[in-house]
């Protein structure tokens, strides 16, 4: 994740984090990307059902199948608390069609691991809102791809947009923090201003942009993915539209994810304008790391299985009801995995003479195997020049 309202317009310093000892589990939520440690962050599936069927779906939901039971996830919680993960994530599928989420999310809260869902909205009643609100859930991401024709589109379903406003009403009528997740692709690029216009207008604090990565049904999308102009002029949009609202005193926070050129370009950009923060800024990139890919993030599948990210779901590198997950992902015996800690080692091409490469981490490795067939190779959706990366 790269903070544009934390680098670009100042909201974090680089001393910040520093406060903390950089110890996940002692960071506040906004300072977590800055963890020396780098404690996984988990995403856990925890469904393949769907009430929807988006184009871009990565874990190509839709039906109910074989999934972890109440018992074995309540012992997974434990484990990772032990573990010292800082936040699970519940996603899906749609994690609010598992009838037994309440009591996950609560053996999570109990067991001071920050609990998120990652939702499309459409469910977020207002019993349900007060309900998760009682729970203790930290954060509610929802999805959305536009306003209401581009999203309908998008997520498979006419009124797909008036039901996910109701549930981000209902969330934040119960006081529940609430943000956007907005996946970027040529089809919805032209939305960009109106979500930032959504935002203002209902008060909505947060939004993580997303850049295009090429698995499950999002492998039918890979020729919409934004040209490297096309990403190099929305990332000039989006910290324009973000520091006007910052300027104007609203508290908003704005994130651009999966694609770590993103860092060094908003420090390029600082500099040529001029930018007094603009090392600061630098020393915070460098704190994040670029790709956190099975160092800082994980993923559970709904069966149990572990794969380095959410989206790299062809690699498992073991099953929770088998092997703990500390010890799945502290295994030194798995080559890949270990490669991947150490990832700057391995990757090939212009990223291996990148000068940022400290700062990115060679990118997004799915991205690139998907597009190249070589986790290690090159990945296309870098959009920094030569001369910028020499």
């Amino acid at each position: 994740m790269i903070g544009i309202s934390k680098l670009y317009c100042g909201t974090v310093e680089a001393s910040d984090p520093l406060r903390y000892g950089r110890a996940s589990k002692e960071l506040p939520s906004h300072l977590l990307q800055f963890s020396r440690d780098k404690k996984p962050v988990v995403v856990w599936n925890v469904t393949s059902a769907c009430n929807l069927r988006c184009v871009h779906c990565y874990a190509s939901a839709g039906k109910a199948s074989t999934e972890l039971d109440t018992r074995q996830g309540l012992e997974l919680i434990e484990n990772l608390k032990d573990y010292g993960c800082p936040v699970i994530l519940f996603s899906g599928g749609e994690p609010l069609m598992r009838k037994d989420l309440p009591k996950l999310i609560n053996q999570a809260v109990r067991s001071e691991i920050r609990a998120v869902i990652s939702t499309n909205g459409t469910l977020i009643t207002r019993d349900v809102a007060m309900e998760l609100r009682d729970l203790g859930l930290s954060y509610v991401g929802v999805s959305l791809d536009g306003l209401q024709e581009v999203n309908d589109k998008f997520r498979g379903m006419d009124g797909a947009f008036a039901q996910a406003m109701k549930g981000i009403y209902n969330a934040m009528h119960q006081g529940i923090k609430v943000g956007l997740r907005f996946t970027m692709h040529r089809g919805n690029v032209a939305e960009i201003p109106k979500i930032f216009d959504l935002m203002r207008a209902e008060g909505v604090p947060r939004i993580c942009f997303y850049h295009l990565v090429y698995t499950g049904r999002a492998k039918e999308l890979m020729e919409e993915d934004l040209t490297h102009e096309q990403t190099r002029d929305t990332l000039d949009l989006i910290m324009d539209r973000t520091k006007a609202m910052i300027d104007e005193g609203l508290g908003v926070e704005v994130l651009t994810v999966d694609n770590h050129a993103d860092g060094p370009y908003v420090y390029l950009r600082m500099k040529e304008q001029g930018d007094a923060r603009a090392d600061d800024v630098l020393e915070l990139l460098k704190m994040n790391g670029g790709n956190s890919t099975g160092l800082g993030i994980g993923c559970i599948n709904w069966d149990g299985d572990v794969h380095p990210d959410q989206f790299w779901r062809h690699h498992v590198l073991g099953n929770v009801t088998t092997r703990h997950f500390s010890d799945i992902w502290d295994d030194p015996d798995n080559e890949f995995l270990q490669k991947l800690k150490t990832k700057k080692d391995h990757v090939k091409g212009r990223c291996r003479s990148c000068t940022w490469l400290d700062v990115c981490a060679g990118n997004f490795r799915a991205r690139a195997e998907a597009a190249t067939d070589d986790p290690w190779g090159e990945d296309p959706a870098c959009y920094l020049s030569d001369e910028e990366i020499s």
